[in-house]
């Protein structure tokens, strides 16, 4: 590995005792994809919130990324590891012996792993964040062999972790239902939402994402994720066809979002009469997002499984309308700010329906959503990132007596 010549912070702690300091954190960030998907957006908003409450930050990434990573904490000790972690068997590789060697030169006190892979013998305490068991629940909406191995990776986690971080509770449970793993192992941490990118849009902005599109001010559904099985795409195409083929004026439908694969996708779209509108955006910069989903007349959601939810979050502080399902964690997030419905086409039919035909419960709802995403924060998320550091390293002090 190389130590990143824009490292904040080369002194070493030396012998302060570890009660009379706080624990210095190693978080490796090198399996965190370069895009601003929900991974990034988790690691980017905890890192910069962590940083912002003080604490002893250390960072392990990919070499091309250590800028970006030096520039979110200012202070923290960047270290970047060799250029074949861009391949994913040299990161695995890595991982299990180049990472504990970083955490035992930056002085770490214990070890997060955003994601689900961990070092068999990290040496330190390890807290391993769990994003999702729908890999477990839902096999058939995931590839086949990706599922394989990240339910095999998400075993041996929870197996190894000194404590395991969930975005929520319904993640929680399904760990203790599906791994049998120990509850009292598990902390809750929600995510946040970045303010200050996803709040109002003005009507510029709005105008401005509109005329991208090419819907020049026309009314229009929203759709942004992955297309991927779980997130129930093809259902959402079928139910707005249900609830818009007999319109005067039937709002488009966007899709807005790129990667992913569902094979039932193309026969959805195949059979949408001809007078409807799809508008598929593909990738829409971050700075349109705003505009994107405070600007639609419904932002449908009608997800199969999440660990989360984060569109859902963020069209809630954008002051969107959403239409959501009760499927895992989403009532948690949503609350009673947004609408549900079942994710068969005829229940996604009569809920969009409903909402598109009473403007003034859309507005009451995008109201309590914007009030709702109010209390969502990355410092809130860091302060309990923090809580299950501290545990970690008691409960290893336990079980590792000097």
């Amino acid at each position: 590995m190389v130590m990143d010549e824009v490292s904040r912070e080369n002194v070493p702690r030396g012998n302060v005792p570890r009660e009379d300091r706080p624990p210095r954190i190693l978080v490796d960030a090198t399996a965190v994809p370069a895009d601003r998907g929900a991974l990034g957006r988790y690691a980017e908003g905890l890192l910069r919130a962590l940083h912002g409450l003080g604490a002893d930050l250390a960072i392990a990434c990919q070499r091309v990324e250590r800028e970006r990573y030096a520039a979110l904490a200012p202070g923290a000790r960047v270290v970047s590891g060799p250029a074949a972690l861009a391949h994913r068997a040299a990161r695995l590789a890595w991982e299990q012996n180049g990472l504990p060697r970083v955490a035992r030169e930056v002085g770490a006190d214990v070890l997060h792993l955003p994601t689900y892979t961990i070092p068999v013998h990290a040496g330190l305490p390890t807290v391993v964040t769990i994003h999702d068991v729908t890999q477990f629940a839902e096999p058939e909406r995931h590839d086949p062999l990706r599922a394989s191995y990240i339910r095999s990776a998400t075993r041996t986690a929870a197996r190894l972790a000194t404590r395991m971080i969930v975005p929520s509770r319904a993640v929680r449970d399904d760990l203790v239902r599906l791994l049998h793993a120990e509850p009292g192992h598990i902390d809750v941490a929600y995510h946040g939402v970045d303010h200050e990118v996803f709040r109002r849009p003005s009507p510029e902005e709005v105008k401005k994402v509109s005329d991208r599109l090419g819907l020049h001010g026309h009314p229009y559904v929203a759709y942004l994720g992955a297309l991927e099985p779980r997130k129930n795409v093809p259902n959402l195409i079928r139910g707005w066809v249900r609830a818009c083929a007999g319109r005067a004026d039937p709002p488009a439908l966007v899709l807005a979002g790129s990667g992913g694969w569902d094979d039932e996708l193309d026969a959805a779209l195949a059979v949408v009469p001809t007078h409807l509108r799809v508008v598929r955006s593909g990738y829409l910069p971050w700075s349109l997002l705003p505009g994107f989903l405070g600007g639609a007349l419904v932002v449908a959601l009608p997800s199969r499984g999440e660990g989360f939810g984060l569109p859902v979050l963020e069209t809630m502080a954008c002051g969107g309308t959403v239409l959501t399902t009760r499927r895992g964690p989403l009532p948690e997030v949503g609350g009673e700010a947004v609408a549900y419905t079942e994710p068969d086409p005829p229940a996604i039919a009569s809920a969009l329906s409903s909402l598109l035909d009473a403007p003034d419960r859309r507005l009451e709802l995008a109201e309590a959503a914007s009030a709702r995403a109010e209390g969502f924060t990355w410092e809130g998320s860091a302060r309990d990132h923090l809580d299950s550091y501290a545990r970690a390293v008691a409960q290893y002090a336990a079980s590792h007596p000097s």
